[in-house]
């Protein structure tokens, strides 16, 4: 079996603040820093250095060269990500406040040019069974989810960012959906997370269920039994990968058959370690280093 993220490559250009800045406000920025990034990118990442055998797919410009370098020198496998002579990579303006809370402003680019002779190209190469893992910064989502689940691959969705063309995707071909109570809400109209559960499963019965709470933790639901797990105790220094790492943690899991709960605990223990580091990518531990770490649950 093999994980395939069909997804974002950005570029991060990332401040340091005080505090987010407000309307009619000029704020200096204590620091800044470029770095790669993007939700497929960085969940590429996360699966690999979890352990898994991943393959990246997507689409850069020519400014996007050290993002495929990032990949590379993850081995991760890069032969799916095409490059665009006429089109900026995607990019994110990032301001991480004094608590380490984050807010992001991203340009699509590259990421919203992916065309469907491209996507077959890459399905091509993928069988049953494999994992292929899925968020909503490209285009033609529609499109991967209806071929990716006629050649019976499982398919992994994390819906972010929310919006109207992704709840006009077929959702019912979504085995797993991995995503924040925001994104639950958005998606059934309930906002404690219990009931958007129960909503959720009434509306696609085929799918499990995976929903992050930040500092309650997250809960797993299978169809017949939710798994709970709270979150480890770390100082936060920057939050912008922790849903990634914790995305990439849990698919890796799923690989390696562990049971939910060993899952969840690996994962919220490498979302914890990003947490207390800088940056996005490059913020994401090693399953050594996961292993290692020793850190109580709050």
């Amino acid at each position: 079996m093999k994980i395939l993220v069909f997804g974002s490559l950005n570029i991060d250009r990332r401040y340091m603040v005080d505090h987010f800045v407000q309307p009619g406000e000029t704020l200096s920025s204590d620091s800044v820093g470029t770095f790669s990034g993007g939700k497929g990118l960085n969940q590429a990442i996360a699966c690999k250095k979890a352990g898994s055998d991943v393959y990246m797919a997507g689409k850069i410009g020519t400014d996007g060269a050290f993002l495929l370098a990032e990949l590379k020198d993850a081995d991760v496998v890069t032969k799916h990500v095409f490059i665009d002579d006429d089109e900026l990579s995607g990019h994110a303006i990032i301001q991480v406040d004094k608590n380490g809370q984050n807010c992001i402003i991203l340009y699509g680019g590259t990421n919203r040019t992916i065309t469907h002779a491209e996507i077959d190209e890459v399905l091509a190469d993928f069988d049953k069974g494999d994992i292929i893992l899925l968020q909503n910064e490209i285009n033609a989502l529609d499109y991967i989810i209806d071929k990716a689940h006629e050649k019976g691959m499982v398919v992994a969705l994390n819906p972010s960012p929310m919006d109207d063309k992704l709840l006009s995707c077929d959702l019912s071909k979504i085995s797993y959906f991995i995503m924040n109570e925001i994104e639950a809400a958005a998606i059934c109209g309930q906002n404690d997370p219990d009931v958007a559960i129960a909503t959720l499963h009434e509306k696609y019965p085929e799918s499990k269920i995976v929903i992050t709470l930040g500092g309650d933790g997250s809960k797993y639901f299978d169809g017949e039994i939710t798994h709970e797990h709270g979150i480890y105790s770390v100082k936060a220094v920057d939050t912008t990968a922790a849903g990634d790492t914790f995305t990439g943690y849990f698919l890796n899991g799923l690989m390696e058959n562990m049971e939910p709960m060993e899952i969840m605990s690996m994962a919220a223990k490498a979302s914890a370690i990003a947490v207390s580091r800088p940056g996005a990518a490059d913020s994401i531990p090693t399953k050594d280093e996961v292993l290692a770490t020793e850190l109580e649950l709050k």
